[in-house]
Parts: structure tokens; sequence; C-alpha cells
């Protein structure tokens, strides 16, 4: 196949000259061309082709063109004479290719045989003006709405300038088998459009308007489908038609680079590019806090930590640094890399801009790239479990996908919370070694909000979490106090044998078929950040997030009492 890749125009917000000037920084080497965008625009067909040459992209598509097959003749008379008018137009734009949707126009029947006849006499208008069609089956089509549906009719219309275009969503949607799509020839794959989305389950036509996203940030199993495609001997772009509520009110330019860093990791996973590998991580060398509270800096001494230079503590091989900020945030973490430099290439490659710091990610937090040394030594804490970052709702899919990207991590099962003053959505991505999480309020409205906003943490690991918890406390450590009702409810649920001390010392408890999560956390410093000590026991996986609507209420009582 080609390497080239392409964009629709309705992936992005603003006027078409925005997006065309996004698309060609980010990468892309053609666009697909909305109809809606090019009608708004200022710009005649003529120079938006120039307009399209000066930034070095092609124009791979117009689309689309809807309700035009299987109707009766009056109908059918002035559909051809609307393609008339849309030929015309593709001919100043220099597009040679239409996408042809499959009819939900009350006018159409179920009848194949009259939209092949119907398709075939477009085709040959197209062919007469150098030009081609794609037809595509919408996933909710009247009569047609899946692939094989849509291959019937186009090879019962037996016309060269006539074939398909395949799109992610249409078929994974509707649960086809994208392996049979291997048997069509190539030459009728006339285009191939990728979205990915979350599982949903309602409508498909609203879950397609407004809940699409870039490769690897859903569900979709893009690689098996790009596979099954290639396979037929496509040779046409990888282009993207996303359509995302929030894509298209956002920035187009990081928009942009967003689609294009989720293409170069499906490529990378279908070796179609020669991205740096991702090398190994040994885990966490450090992070760094933010903080203009007081408060944080004591309570490090009460966790064991001993300072070993300006702003840095450690314990075991768990290493902090705290500067001073106007607001308490985490500003960075630095992860072991068995080659931190190809580590950077590989962000750089990934259209990241790495700095001396290391590598801005797009929540604000730089991720650096170190190499582990000799840390072991004496204290309850041994090391860097996980940290939990936040993001805006709007962003999360990208940041979450950036992360992954870039330190070679493997996305984990996403899980969603009810917590006390909303619905909390959990991205949580690892090796085994380095753990990442991001969780994002679902909503955010109105000015009743008394938890936490964008809560952060640190988790460090234990050995034995209660002894840690009862040293911890003894030394004086802010330590969040847990009810006696969640452990009356975890003696009816997991029954664990140590539940006594559990409770005597407000450590939360989980258990899976894999193993047993000790954890508990301190007060939030400068309103925003907490510190948590897990011990895993076994093979536990998790994060405890069952016990996340606990916590967010103890803290919150935390907050209260302190404040009086």
């Amino acid at each position: 196949m080609s390497d080239r890749v392409s964009i629709a125009t309705v992936c992005l917000s603003g006027t078409l000259d925005d997006k065309l000037v996004a698309v060609a920084s980010a990468g892309f080497d053609g666009v697909e061309i909305f109809e809606n965008d090019l009608v708004a625009s200022s710009l005649s067909p003529k120079r938006i082709r120039e307009r399209c040459a000066d930034l070095g992209l092609t124009i791979d598509l117009y689309q689309p063109f809807r309700d035009f097959e299987a109707v009766p003749p009056d109908v059918l008379a002035a559909n051809l004479r609307r393609a008339e008018r849309k030929f015309d137009v593709m001919a100043e734009l220099g597009a040679d290719t239409v996408l042809v949707c499959s009819s939900v126009s009350p006018d159409a029947v179920d009848d194949d045989d009259l939209a092949a006849e119907q398709l075939h006499l477009l085709a040959d208008r197209a062919a007469d003006r150098g030009m081609r069609v794609a037809y595509e089956a919408l996933a909710w089509g009247r009569f047609v709405d899946t692939f094989d549906h849509s291959w019937r009719i186009v090879r019962r219309a037996a016309h060269p300038a006539l074939g398909l275009c395949l799109d992610s969503f249409h078929v994974l949607s509707r649960g086809g088998d994208p392996a049979a799509i291997r048997v069509i020839p190539a030459d009728k794959v006339f285009f191939l459009q990728l979205a990915d989305a979350p599982r949903l389950r309602m409508d498909v036509l609203q879950w397609s308007r407004h809940h699409r996203l870039f490769p690897g940030q859903g569900a979709f199993d893009l690689t098996g489908f790009v596979g099954s495609v290639l396979a037929t001997g496509y040779t046409g772009p990888l282009s993207l038609e996303v359509f995302n509520d929030v894509f298209r009110q956002s920035d187009p330019n990081r928009t942009a680079v967003d689609a294009m860093r989720s293409l170069l990791v499906l490529k990378e996973k279908l070796g179609l590019v020669d991205l740096p590998r991702a090398p190994a991580l040994d885990g966490y060398t450090g992070t760094e806090i933010a903080t203009h509270d007081p408060a944080l800096r004591e309570t490090m001494t009460a966790l064991g930590f001993h300072r070993t230079g300006t702003g840095r503590w450690r314990q075991g091989g768990a290493t902090l640094t705290i500067r001073t900020g106007a607001a308490t945030r985490i500003t960075a973490v630095e992860v072991a890399s068995t080659d931190p430099e190809r580590s950077r290439r590989r962000a750089e490659a990934l259209l990241a801009r790495p700095d001396e710091h290391g590598v801005p990610a797009p929540d604000g937090t730089t991720v650096a790239f170190g190499t582990l040394a000799n840390v072991a030594g004496e204290g309850l804490l041994t090391g860097i479990d996980h940290v939990s970052l936040t993001a805006p709702f709007d962003d999360v899919d990208q940041t979450a996908l950036f992360y992954r990207a870039v330190l070679g991590l493997t996305a984990e099962p996403e899980a969603e919370f009810a917590a006390p003053y909303g619905l909390v959505r959990s991205l949580s991505a690892s090796d085994g070694r380095v753990r990442i999480a991001h969780n994002v309020a679902m909503l955010r409205r109105g000015d009743w909000a008394p938890a936490v906003t964008d809560p952060q943490h640190i988790a460090f690991t234990t050995a034995d979490a209660l002894e840690a918890a009862k040293a911890m406390r003894a030394s004086g450590a802010r330590l969040l106090d847990i009810g006696d009702n969640y452990y009356d409810d975890l003696d009816a649920r997991l029954a664990p044998p140590n539940l006594d001390e559990l409770r005597a010392n407000s450590v939360l408890y989980d258990r899976d078929e894999h193993g047993e999560y000790l954890h508990f956390s301190t007060d939030i410093f400068g309103d925003r950040v907490f510190f948590e000590i897990v011990q895993r026991v076994g093979g536990y996986l998790g994060y405890g997030v069952v016990n996340s609507p606990v916590r967010m209420a103890a803290h919150r009582r935390s907050r209260l009492r302190n404040s009086r």
C-alpha cells in the first residue's frame, strides 16, 4: 500500500482554511473535503484546490453524496442532476472520487437490482468526467447497512468506476466480521475511512455522530480491520473520518496532531512504519510536585522520608522532589528506561517536543527518562506503584493515548465509579512496572462541587500496609480516617481475616481472583494532591477503584474538619 495518510475536514474545528492549515502542519498528505465545509467557505472550489496545493495536500475524496439509489424515475432524474453539479465542483477541486452513502430516503425501495442499475448509471456519468464513485453502507442505512450488502450491489452493478468505501465504524459498530473483506478484489476498494469508538449501547446514528474517536482511543480492533483491508491489496490512503463533539470545538492544530499520532501508532502495530521501539521500563526513578502548602513537606518526614538535597526526599526506592509553586500539582514523572535516548527519539517521532527537562505531555506534566540506580535502603516504603494524573474530560482520551504510545504501555480495562459529587471515568495503562492512571469527572456543571477538583496522587509501595499505617500515624502523618460503615460492608462482601486490624488502622481493602490490595491515604495538600500507600499481595492488578468513593468522602470530611 501507499504510505499516504488523509483526514476528513469534518474531524476538526474552524473554517475550512483553519482546518487545511492544521492538517498540513500535522504532516497529513491529503484531505477529504466535507461538503458542509466547502459550502460555508468563502473560497471557490478552484481556490481551495490551489490552497491545498500550496500546503502540499491532495484532495482525496469529496463527500458525502446522499440518498441516490433505488428510487423512482422522477427522483432519479433529480438525483442525476444533483450529481452533475457535484461533479462540476469536484472538477474544480481536482477531486476524482465521490463518496455515495447508502440511502436513508423514504423514496428508496428494497431492490438490489434497481440500486445496482442506478449506481451503474451514476458511475457512467462519473467515468465520463474521469471520476469514480465509492459506495458506502451506512450502519443505519434504510436497506443497505452492512459492507457485504454494499459489496453485493457493487458487484452486481459491474462498473469499473464503481467501488466500495470501507468505514471501520460502519463495519465494526454492526459487529461485522472484517475477515470477510479479504475476498473483495483490490480494484474494488476505492477508499478506506477509519474511526475508533467506545463500546456503547445506544442508537448507532447517535453513536456515530457524537462519539467516534481516533484510532487507539476506543474499543474497536482497528489493527485487525485495517489488516483485512490491506489483505485485499488496497493501495489508497489511510484516512480518518471522526465525528466527535469535542474535537469539533477544540483547537484544530492540537486535534490534527493527536489524529496523526493515533495513525502513527496504528501504522506501527501494522508494521507499516518503523518508529523507535519503546524500550523496556524498570519503574519510576522519581516524581516532582510543585506546592505552596508547607504541610506537604512536614508530612514527608512523618511518612519516613529523608532529605537528600535541596527539595529532594527519599525513602527506599521512592524519590520525590518538591519545589515551590503557586498551585499544588504533580509537575513531572521520571521513569527508568533501559534506553533513555531511544525513549526520547520515540517521543519525538510521535510528534512530542522533548526539551532539556523531558517530554511535555498534553496534560502539562513533564515525562523524563532516567536509568535505574541502586536505591535500596531502609524504610517502610519501597518504591512508586503508580501515579494518578488528571486531564479535562475533553482531553482525556488523547492524553491517555499519548502516555501509552510514548511509554509503550498497555491499556487496562476502563472503569467508572459513582463518586460523592459525580461520575468519574478512570483510564489506566501499565507495563507491569510503570502504571499511570487518568481520572476525570464525566461532567462538571454549575458551582456546587465541594469535592476536590481534579485530584492527583502518587502511590508508594510498601511490603506491609498495616505496619506502615501504624508507624506513620505514630509519627504524626496526616492520614485519612475511614468510618465503620465501610468495614461492616467489607465484612459482608469479602470477609477479610484481618478485618479488625484494617478497621483499627483505616486501611482499605480489595481482592480479586489474582490477589489482594491494601491501601490508605494521606490528607490532601494544596487542595489537589495526596499520597497513597499500597500493598499488592499475589497478582492483584487493579487500583482498588471500588474503594474510591469511600476515600473521596473521607477526604471531604477531613477537609471540613481541618478548615474549622
